[in-house]
Formats: C-alpha cells, sequence, structure tokens
C-alpha cells in the first residue's frame, strides 16, 4: 500500500495534470474528405508547439460537406476554422460567415501574397478583401501520349491554338478514323470555360450581374471548342460514357485529355507498365499573341469564421498549416499541391517531370466568376453545351438561351449592384 503522503502527492499530480488539460482552449476543424483524414496526422506537431491548444478534427465527406457548412451558419455553430473549396469563398462571404484576414495577415510576416501564386490568391479575395487563404492548389494541363504525338511529327507540345490543332489533325492521322486526338467530356464544363476564359471572356460582365455568353470573347473560345468534336478530334461523349479513361488512354482510343494532379497518381497506378514512359504533361497552348494560355485556379483554402471564439488560436493552427514543410509533408500524404510557392522548390516534389506543367500552369491560372451563383451557372452551361455538341440546338441559340436563364439568375444581385450605386451618387 502506498504511504498517506504517497497518496496525496499522486493526487496532487493527477489534479494539476487534470487543471492543465482543462486550461488548454480546444478548437473544432473541419477538414473535407481525405483532407479531412490525413490533418489529424498535423495536429499532434501542432499541439506540441502550442501546448494551451487543443486541435478537434472532424471529417466531413464532400458530398456532405456543402449542406453542413450552410447548416452549421444557420445554426451558429460553424467551426473555429475550416477548409473550403475556393469556389465556394464568394458564397460564405455573402452571408457574412467569414473573418476578413486583412488584419490577421498584417501581423503574420511570412504570409502575404507573393507567398502564393497570384491567381490562386486572387480566388479568396472579394471586394479587395481576403477571406481565405490557399491551403492547397490544382489546375488542369494537358495529359498526352507523347508518343503519339511524336509519330504525328511533333516533339513538344505547341503553344498556340492554332499550332495545336495542327498537330490534333496530324495525330488523327496517326490514330485513325476510330480513335481520337482529345478527349473533352460533355458532362465537364471546365474545358469550354477554359477556352472562352484564354480568349480574353470574362464569363459574367457588368460586376457579375450579367451573362457574357453572347460576347465576342466567349464565342471565340466555345467555336474553337467546337471546331474540335466537328473536324471529329474529340468523340462527343462524357465520362459516363466510356467505361475506363485510363485504358482507353493507353490503348489510344484517346490520346489528350485536359485534366488535374489527381490524375498523376492514377495514371502510374492504372497504366500498363508498357506504357509509362508514354505520357507526359503539358501546360495549355493559348489563342495567338497570348503570352500563356490560362487554366483554372482551383484548390482549397483555409478560412476563419466570424463565431469563432477562439480566432487567436485558430489562425496559429492556419499559420502551421501553412508553413512550406507542413505543406510538403501534407503533399506526401495526400498527393495535393502546394499552396506556397516556397513549397514547390523541393526537390522531392520536383523529381517528378510532370509537375513541372502544373507549377508553369499554375503561373498563368484564373479565378471563376466570385458569385454565390457561379455552381449553378455551370451546370446550366454544360447542359447548353452538350445539346449544341450533340447537335440538337445552334450555338447561336443556346447561347442566348442560357444567357436569359443566368441573367435571370442574377437579377436580384443586379438589383442589390443597383440600389448600392444609387446610395453612393445620393451622398
Amino acid at each position: 500500500m502506498l504511504a498517506p503522503a504517497a497518496l496525496l502527492l499522486a493526487a496532487l499530480l493527477a489534479a494539476s495534470c487534470q487543471s492543465a488539460k482543462s486550461a488548454r482552449t480546444t478548437i473544432r476543424f473541419w477538414g473535407m474528405g481525405r483532407e479531412g483524414e490525413v490533418v489529424q496526422d498535423l495536429v499532434p506537431d501542432f499541439e506540441r508547439e502550442h501546448p494551451d491548444i487543443h486541435v478537434i478534427v472532424q471529417q466531413v465527406p464532400w458530398s456532405a460537406a456543402h449542406e453542413k457548412l450552410v447548416t452549421g451558419f444557420v445554426g451558429r455553430s460553424t467551426p473555429d476554422v475550416s477548409q473550403l473549396g475556393n469556389t465556394w469563398v464568394p458564397e460564405f462571404t455573402a452571408l457574412n460567415a467569414l473573418e476578413p484576414l486583412r488584419p490577421w495577415l498584417a501581423s503574420s510576416s511570412a504570409l502575404d501574397s507573393s507567398r502564393y501564386f497570384p491567381g490562386i490568391w486572387d480566388t479568396n479575395v472579394i471586394d479587395g478583401q481576403a477571406y481565405g487563404l490557399p491551403w492547397y492548389v490544382d489546375t488542369r494541363v494537358l495529359f498526352y501520349r507523347k508518343d503519339v504525338l511524336a509519330k504525328a511529327g511533333y516533339r513538344s507540345m505547341p503553344t498556340t491554338w492554332s499550332e495545336w490543332r495542327t498537330a490534333l489533325r496530324a495525330m488523327k492521322k496517326v490514330v485513325g478514323e476510330k480513335n481520337y486526338p482529345i478527349f473533352l467530356p460533355l458532362n465537364e464544363w471546365n474545358p469550354p470555360v477554359i477556352f472562352a476564359m484564354q480568349a480574353g471572356s470574362p464569363l459574367l460582365k457588368d460586376d457579375a450581374t450579367r451573362a457574357a455568353f453572347t460576347d465576342s470573347s466567349y464565342k471565340q473560345g466555345f467555336d474553337f471548342y467546337l471546331s474540335l468534336f466537328h473536324e471529329g478530334l474529340a468523340p462527343p461523349v462524357g465520362n459516363n460514357e466510356v467505361a475506363n479513361v485510363y485504358q482507353e488512354f493507353g490503348r489510344g482510343y484517346l490520346n489528350m485529355w485536359i485534366t488535374g494532379p489527381w490524375n498523376l497518381g492514377e495514371m502510374r497506378n492504372r497504366l500498363p507498365a508498357e506504357r509509362q514512359n508514354d505520357w507526359a504533361t503539358a501546360p495549355l497552348p493559348g489563342p495567338a499573341g497570348a503570352a500563356s494560355g490560362v487554366s483554372l485556379a482551383g484548390g482549397s483554402s483555409l478560412v476563419l469564421y466570424k463565431d469563432s471564439p477562439h480566432k487567436r488560436e485558430a489562425w496559429a493552427f492556419i499559420e502551421y498549416l501553412s508553413r512550406p514543410k507542413v505543406q510538403l509533408r501534407f503533399w506526401k500524404l495526400t498527393g495535393d499541391l502546394p499552396g506556397r510557392v516556397e513549397a514547390w522548390r523541393d526537390s522531392a516534389l520536383m523529381a517528378d517531370p510532370n509537375m513541372h506543367a502544373f507549377q508553369q500552369q499554375l503561373e498563368h491560372v484564373v479565378a471563376t466568376p466570385k458569385t454565390a451563383e457561379w455552381e449553378q451557372i455551370a451546370i446550366r452551361l454544360q447542359d447548353q453545351v452538350e445539346r449544341v455538341v450533340r447537335g440538337s440546338v445552334s450555338p447561336d441559340s443556346a447561347m442566348s438561351a442560357l444567357s436569359r436563364e443566368v441573367d435571370l439568375m442574377l437579377e436580384k444581385r443586379r438589383w442589390m449592384r443597383e440600389r448600392a450605386l444609387a446610395a453612393g451618387g445620393a451622398r
């Protein structure tokens, strides 16, 4: 048996430990999908550095994430900090759910716009104010069969639309009538949007209150996109009509594909060993005279919620997750590309030659319109584009119908803008 003095000491130590634990501030982090699972591995090191902070991570499936975030906002039960897809930032900013980051960034010398790819940083800036910090990034580049391109007479990927189309025509002669140089899935809105943005289309105009789908710049990009189908260079099908896109890429039915970094691992895992040296990546070509073909600015950001009672502690966690070394560790665990430019100097990251195209492309990315309605607009655009490609409606009719529908969707935003302008003039 322990002596009374020993029992007293043990009780005092236990009480001291309990008191230390109760003195810790607990913050809640919501992470989506695989990222929500993996970020838990990063928490112990953070807590060792910050023994006064305890982080509870909740993993949220992507399929339920948007609804859960909206429900959390309505019920005043948002987390302290979370991962947020950067196309969702405008919506949650409009809801007044997010904490403006200007004062927090001012206190962090290691965190400013110069540390990030400009187009990615811009996705988080609404009316001149940053509401999110890029965590991991993605964009779309060309994955292509370099052996087929070489047989067509090209040692490297062309950089302009006209040269690219000529190369695709040459590839068509190599692959034959029943195969295709490029795959542009009809159930993805991204390719036609990318081509329009490359031609200089804003997609929405007048401060994102009206559609711009009948403007000349959109038409230029859309015409180029449609020409690839009209010439038989792309099959008029969606992803759901191709049983196994990796198998078809390997056998040469499809030989080029505009897709993202998530397919780097898939190509390595799904293509047969004899095809592993036959594919490569390249930045997207652009119109003649363009410095570079732009692509979409994608990825997820870290955001701080206005209702958080522990903003200082939550910001410390954001700072930790934003360190280049921590982002590199996260990349090794998930394959997600780091948001910090410094992380791209890492030799392990750049050892894969297919990463070079992503690094180059990330310097030339553009945010989609920063409106809460954009994702709904993109789905409607996708529907109209598919109708055009399948021949059920003319391009002009489809884009006019889309513009009318989008203008109705943006009616409230237009009214609010006009009201704000009138109020400004009254002053």
